[in-house]
């Protein structure tokens, strides 16, 4: 099916699109764009530089996918944003592409919920299954792994990391990586217990979730030195996947982790 371009639109030549792309009244589409399969562009949004789009897409009206980085480092050079499958990007969200001194591209994996005046800068690697809520800014060069949601406001600092099922609260200020299967939140964002509600709805079992408590436990709420409970915790690990998940992520953390609420001197 051919692409459907409103008379009001400006596409580029040099833009590719796949069949059954619309792009709204006074849309931009440039060159070097490429736009999968039924890929929905509203009205005023604007999609630019070396930019593609999963089938599926949607990008409301206002969103600006593809922009220079806000980096003050950037000279022109050529960098990417590569998007996956059936991404929705609501009015005003923004995302840009990478830096020659960073990955050079910043990705989107499948099925995220980009809502209202959210920012993905530079850099940064987006899993597949995410939320982030109105006005949520994650800066440059972070990652935020797979079902992880961040709630309205959140900032997450630069280099920080997201574990996947996640959850970081409205408001928060994100300047530590927020291991899987945590919530996080506050200024500055500390944990506050495990994500049950969110393991809970991706079918994990009960056993899984006694380690993940038990884990918890150890490494947040006790006595223990951090370095000391993973020890104890990593045959626990061998035989299960996801606390082997949470122990690798806190082990190989370059910033360190949120502290629990319950604040400890290590």
């Amino acid at each position: 099916m051919a692409a459907a371009i409103h008379p009001l639109a400006a596409v580029d030549p040099g833009a590719v699109l796949g069949d059954g792309v619309s792009v709204g009244a006074f849309a931009v589409v440039g060159a070097g764009v490429r736009l999968g399969e039924a890929v929905e562009i509203g009205p005023h949004a604007v999609v630019q530089g070396d930019t593609s789009l999963g089938a599926g897409c949607r990008v409301f009206p206002g969103a600006v996918l593809g922009g220079e980085p806000q980096d003050l480092k950037y000279r022109g050079e050529p960098t990417r944003l590569v998007v996956g499958r059936n991404n929705v990007f609501r009015e005003g969200c923004t995302v840009h592409r990478g830096t020659a001194t960073g990955r050079g591209e910043t990705c989107l994996g499948d099925d995220n919920f980009l809502m209202a005046q959210s920012h993905v800068a530079h850099d940064c690697v987006l899993g597949s299954g995410c939320v982030l809520a109105n006005s949520v800014a994650v800066a440059g060069h972070c990652v935020v792994q797979d079902r992880a949601i961040l709630g309205g406001l959140a900032g997450i600092h630069q280099h920080a990391r997201v574990g996947r099922l996640a959850m970081v609260g409205a408001g928060a200020m994100v300047s530590r990586d927020v291991p899987p299967f945590c919530i996080a939140q506050g200024d500055r964002a500390l944990l506050v217990g495990l994500n049950l509600v969110g393991l809970k709805r991706a079918a994990v079992d009960r056993e899984t979730i006694g380690l993940l408590k038990q884990a918890w436990r150890l490494l947040f709420d006790g006595e223990l030195l951090r370095a000391e409970a993973l020890r104890q915790l990593e045959p626990l690990g061998a035989g299960t996947p996801l606390l082997a998940e949470l122990l690798r992520f806190i082990s190989e953390s370059p910033r360190g982790v949120c502290k629990p609420r319950r604040v400890r001197s290590d």
